[in-house]
């Protein structure tokens, strides 16, 4: 009985080596304990669809659960710090957009986190592209009809965004100066005040995400004039893109998942493999089309580099713009 109480401690050294060596050559790592998708956005929205959606499936890879949660305020900048403080053994991951990740660190003197020091990339796993809308009350049918007649009635030459600060924001800003109309832009507190005013005709034009816009326009209740991707949408194949409709303009935004800085790199990048194999599921590509988005699949590597790439084409408008907070 001694001889076996004496030689515990050289088994459980063993037994720490052996699972050290295991991680170290690529093992696959445990999920003990659940892990948090935070986001900083409300319940409903299109962000909170493509959390929900990926953490049913992660939950059921993983074999653990998956939670989400909606940490709200300051534009998403209060999830990202949150997130930011994880500390080592927690599994949080963040889903994030450019809003958070490329806009605010640009435009707010103090954000609070660095996106390139305090996070890593993980997996993008959607894209989406953006809509010019009209109300049925303005009197056109053409992207290039509403630029004439904006022209000509400059004092209507409003352009609402879903929030200040926003990819939408600077998008609608790069149309105007396309356009050369003198656009004011006006900043809501979300889509859905936004569509009601577009809606009862209390703004004329409207720039939000694709998806946000499209029910209403399939319910005759606004009009989409053009719609920002590089190629028409299948979601709405009759909708012609900013470049059919004579404006130069391709424009997409995406939500990315991100890890802390403090998660172990082997955690990142099991993650980073799961998330991807999630995204290939064609159920998951189901849901994501039912709800009227386009579901991305890439590898870490792939979304590190499309980070960079956005942010050299997007750095630029928004500090050209000089918006101040």
């Amino acid at each position: 009985m001694s001889k076996t109480i004496r030689r515990r401690p050289w088994l459980v050294a063993a037994l720490l080596a052996f699972t050290w060596l295991a991680t170290a050559h690529g093992a696959p790592v445990v999920w003990d304990s659940p892990v948090s998708i935070v986001l900083g956005y409300a319940p409903g929205g299109s962000s909170d669809r493509v959390a929900r959606i990926v953490a049913d499936k992660l939950q059921a890879k993983l074999k653990v659960s998956v939670v989400v949660e909606n940490k709200t305020g300051a534009g998403g900048r209060l999830a990202a710090q949150q997130v930011k403080a994880t500390p080592v053994g927690k599994n949080v991951l963040m889903l994030a957009n450019p809003a958070v990740m490329v806009v605010a660190p640009l435009v707010f003197k103090d954000n609070g986190y660095d996106p390139e020091r305090d996070f890593v990339p993980v997996s993008q796993v959607n894209n989406y592209e953006f809509a010019l809308a009209v109300s049925t009350a303005v009197p056109v049918r053409e992207l290039s009809h509403l630029i004439a007649w904006l022209r000509a009635n400059p004092e209507k030459a409003n352009f609402g965004v879903p929030a200040t600060g926003s990819l939408p924001h600077f998008f609608a800003l790069m149309t105007g100066e396309k356009a050369q109309v003198n656009a004011q832009v006006i900043g809501y507190r979300g889509s859905a005040p936004l569509m009601t005013d577009l809606i009862g005709g209390q703004v004329p034009v409207a720039f939000d995400t694709f998806d946000t816009v499209l029910p209403h326009h399939e319910g005759g209740k606004l009009r989409i004039l053009a719609v920002s991707g590089d190629k028409r949408s299948p979601l709405a194949p009759h909708i012609p893109t900013f470049k059919e409709a004579g404006l130069n303009l391709v424009a997409t935004g995406w939500n990315t998942f991100f890890a802390p800085a403090s998660m172990p790199q082997e955690k990142v990048q099991a993650l980073a493999q799961a998330i991807t194999e999630v995204m290939q599921d064609p159920d998951t590509q189901r849901k994501f089309s039912d709800a009227k988005m386009n579901s991305v699949v890439t590898t870490q590597a792939q979304t590190q580099a499309m980070l960079k790439d956005f942010q050299k084409l997007w750095a630029p408008v928004v500090q050209r713009s000089g918006f101040q907070p």
